[in-house]
């Protein structure tokens, strides 16, 4: 009868103690999406500002800035971390549209306005990156410890479940595939 009581606690800690993790993996994921946040919102701040400055270059180019604008839209209003993934995927996508158009319109490059958007951009993207890198490395470790024997019992009887990546989507990965053109 000991044995039976002692094997049980030592199942019932287990199972606290995994449990104990998961709620851990799980918030250091939702922190790191926090961050993630940061960033687009000063990211969704500049936007308009980008718009603005390319308009008066650009008036033929009028259905990418209404997609630019129409994908910002959809970024500040997606509700779960898997809707602004996707939401942001499309903004990122647009906003690469963005800067393969602006090649054509040397004025345009040459305008310290937008040089300084441009600059504070990228600053932004890099930011972003290393940002979504730390929230796919605790992605990562969270989706181990649900999948992993025995902690995926634990993990199923509380509803944890495999999450997604902040991953490039398939538009801007078919993008990378294609060699960069270098005009000087």
């Amino acid at each position: 009868m000991i044995i039976i009581l002692a094997l049980l606690l030592v199942l019932v800690v287990f199972a606290i103690s995994v449990y104990n993790r998961l709620v851990r993996l799980r918030n250091n994921r939702e922190q790191s999406f926090a961050d993630i946040d940061v960033q687009l919102k000063q990211r969704h701040d500049l936007i308009p500002q980008l718009v603005d400055a390319v308009k008066g270059y650009m008036k033929h180019e009028k259905d990418l800035l209404t997609e630019i604008t129409a994908a910002r839209a959809g970024a500040m209003n997606a509700g779960t971390i898997d809707e602004k993934i996707a939401a942001e995927n499309r903004l990122s996508g647009a906003l690469g549209g963005l800067r393969i158009a602006v090649e054509a319109y040397p004025d345009l490059k040459a305008n310290q306005n937008f040089l300084n958007l441009q600059e504070e951009i990228s600053d932004i993207e890099n930011k972003l990156a290393a940002a979504r890198r730390f929230f796919n490395s605790a992605t990562k470790e969270l989706n181990n410890a649900v999948e992993v024997f025995p902690a995926n019992i634990v993990a199923g009887m509380f509803g944890f479940k495999r999450e997604q990546m902040f991953d490039l989507g398939t538009e801007q990965r078919a993008n990378l595939d294609q060699a960069p053109k270098l005009s000087f």
